[in-house]
């Protein structure tokens, strides 16, 4: 049954694709797809696509062309590679990170292609009085990918920050807006001392944050679940790839197993 339903959902996509080339109007999912599919991405960034699932949690988000998103902690810039394309011409894409050595990911990108990445606006996340901030009320989504358990790990000025954190994140969005995460799964079961340093975080930590600053739950989905991590490293969830903390001991292990078992949940504000 479940070889069946497989094909019939490869068929499906094959399908969808062939009436975007037929010039039938675009979905919100087949813009995702070509924006995932753009020449410009990292060929390493691209080999990850089989663990992060960029079509599905971005079409599970609802990410449109027209959409002011803004991308929290972009990091390198693994999403900001597809999430520039799918909204350039329309759209407004903010970068906010901790100001101002958080965004030298994305300026690198800028610097390489000023036509794709140059609109790409740069803010403070968390914001400080005196920095760049991403308009209160301005968003239609807010993004951001295994971001969580760092706040709620804390740092050595304020601790755990995670409360200001999706307090900032209620302020940039408009009524209705959609707030996206994902992150490393902790099981329900786990002792909670272990969102302290192992890098996951349970999906009940996340909603209570997100409920707490004004959130609606709205959905959650598997898409990037991967029931082969039992999220039991002594190590922490870099003990998998692509960090490989233990380097070359049991690497072919971890590289079996894959990277981390993920939740994805939706939230709107009222």
């Amino acid at each position: 049954m479940r070889q069946t339903l497989t094909v019939f959902a490869l068929l499906t996509t094959a399908i969808a694709v062939a009436s975007v080339a037929a010039g039938e109007p675009k979905t919100q999912r087949s813009t995702v797809q070509a924006a995932v599919a753009a020449t410009t991405r990292t060929p390493a960034n691209i080999a990850r696509d089989k663990y992060r699932h960029p079509v599905e949690t971005l079409t599970f988000f609802g990410v449109k062309p027209g959409n002011t998103v803004v991308e929290i902690w972009p990091g390198g810039g693994w999403y900001t590679e597809i999430l520039a394309p799918l909204t350039a011409g329309k759209g407004t894409l903010y970068a906010a990170a901790p100001w101002p050595n958080g965004t030298k990911g994305v300026q690198g990108l800028q610097a390489k292609d000023a036509a794709l990445y140059g609109p790409i606006k740069l803010a403070a996340f968390p914001w400080a009085e005196g920095q760049p901030k991403v308009p209160d009320g301005s968003a239609d989504v807010v993004l951001t990918f295994r971001n969580v358990h760092n706040w709620r790990m804390g740092n050595a000025q304020e601790g755990d920050y995670s409360a200001k954190a999706f307090a900032q994140m209620f302020a940039m969005l408009k009524p209705g807006g959609v707030l996206g995460i994902e992150d490393h799964r902790l099981p329900e079961s786990a002792s909670a001392e272990r969102e302290k340093n192992s890098g996951y975080i349970k999906v009940s930590t996340v909603r209570r944050l997100a409920e707490q600053a004004g959130f609606k739950f709205v959905a959650a989905s598997e898409v990037n679940a991967n029931p082969k991590d039992t999220t039991d490293w002594k190590d922490g969830v870099w003990t998998l790839p692509p960090t490989y903390r233990l380097k070359d001991v049991d690497r072919a292990k971890y590289e079996a197993i894959g990277e981390s078992d993920r939740m994805t949940l939706k939230f709107r504000k009222p």
